[in-house]
Parts: C-alpha cells; structure tokens; sequence
C-alpha cells in the first residue's frame, strides 16, 4: 500500500466536468429532475436528456446519481438523522463509504447530490484493492464515529469483492485505539441487510429509500476535514 493511487481519477474528468461542459449538464439535469417528477424512469430520463445535449456515459451517470425526484428527496431527508441517541448502534455500508473517503482523499471526481449525500462515479464491478488512503479513510470514519458517541459500529462488506477479507482486517485493525466496538460482516446481500436497518450509513440511493433511517456520515467528515472541495454540483 505504500504507492501512491488516485482512487476515482480520470483525465478525461477535466473537460467532462469543466466550466463549459457544466452548462450542459446543468440544463440537462433541469429536464431529468421535470421527467422524474412526471413518473418517468431514471434511464429513460437520463438517456432522454443525455441525447438531447450529447452527453458522455460519464456525464450521464452524474446526472443519474445527483438528481432525484422530488418525494424521494423528501422521503430521505425525512428519514435523515443529525444525531443519535447516546450509545446507539450504526450499520455502515462498508466498500460505499470508505471507497467515497479513498477518492476525496484522491482529489478525484466526487458529485454533491440533490439529496445532500456526496457520490462517486467509481464502478466496483467485483473488484478492490487496498489503497495508500485506505488506512486514512478508516480512521476518518472512527474519528467521526468517535465524536458521536456510539456503542458499535457494524461495517456490511459485499463478499463476492475481491480483497473484501483484507479490507474487514484494515478496518478491525484501525478501529482498535477507539472506545467502540468494532463489527465486520462479510456477506453476500449487503443492499438487503442495511434496507431494513435503522442508523444506517451510505449514500446507496436504493438503500436510503427503503432503510429506516440513515446518517449522511461522508457529507459530515468532508464538510470537516475538506471544506474547500470541488465537488460537480447542480444549482
């Protein structure tokens, strides 16, 4: 782990996202979020949308991981916690949260979504490697864990992942010098389990909609220990 990686980076980001291309999107993300509160599908929006203005896969995939419609916007932020009671139990989707703090940690592409979670464009596609930023990640989210008082804090791992067993160890060996207990679970239906949890810590739209409530954990760390962040955005 000792070399260098930018998690989340592609060249290619810096025309995709810059001033001018941003002007697009933001017209474009103006006609997904009117086709969504209108019954239609995300991908028929996005594909809409991402036609009319010539859009890059990339670009598309932005738009459909920052806008959301209307109910579901109020639905999470309804189900959305700033705090916790003291001593309470939190269930964190393991690769979604550390993987967001890896590719911040990288100064790589992170989008600032309509419902105030911070996402990434990084596909995991079954694989993952430890990274320079991994151990960095970890500690953030025991820091920020810290200050909230919990009890335990259960970390949900996708099993199907490769290197998902280093991960679970980076995470217990991190977590040691903190004053809660640390729990891995590597199983193989993540989005179900953290669907019917309370406490629940992802930016995982599916998850946010169905789970009981959520914390918006990674929106907190960073709005902390990077403030100055460049996110891609929608006004």
């Amino acid at each position: 782990m000792s070399k260098t990686v930018r998690r989340g980076y592609l060249p290619s980001d810096e025309w995709e996202f810059n001033e001018k291309s941003m002007i697009k999107m933001q017209a474009a993300a103006e006609d997904v979020y009117y086709l969504l509160n209108r019954g239609y599908h995300m991908k028929s929006a996005s594909t809409f949308a991402g036609n009319h203005y010539t859009l890059s896969e990339r670009q598309r995939l932005a738009l459909a991981r920052i806008v959301s419609p209307g109910q579901q916007l109020k639905t999470r932020a309804d189900k959305c916690k700033n705090s916790l009671e003291k001593n309470a139990v939190v269930h964190i989707d393991g690769f979604n949260t550390i993987i967001t703090l890896e590719i911040a940690l990288s100064g790589s592409t992170l989008l600032k979504c309509m419902d105030g979670t911070v996402r990434d464009l990084a596909g995991l596609r079954g694989t993952y490697r430890l990274i320079d930023k991994t151990p960095q990640a970890v500690h953030l989210i025991g820091a920020a864990l810290e200050q909230m008082d919990i009890s335990k804090a259960c970390f949900y791992l996708d099993a199907p992942v490769s290197n998902t067993g280093r991960l679970a160890g980076c995470i217990r060996e991190g977590l040691k010098g903190f004053h809660f207990e640390t729990m891995t679970e590597v199983i193989n239906n993540v989005d179900s389990v953290l669907s019917s949890l309370d406490n629940v810590i992802t930016s995982d739209a599916i998850i946010l909609d169905k789970c009981q409530s959520w914390i918006n954990l990674v929106s907190s760390i960073l709005g902390k220990t990077l403030p100055d962040y460049k996110y891609i955005s929608i006004k």
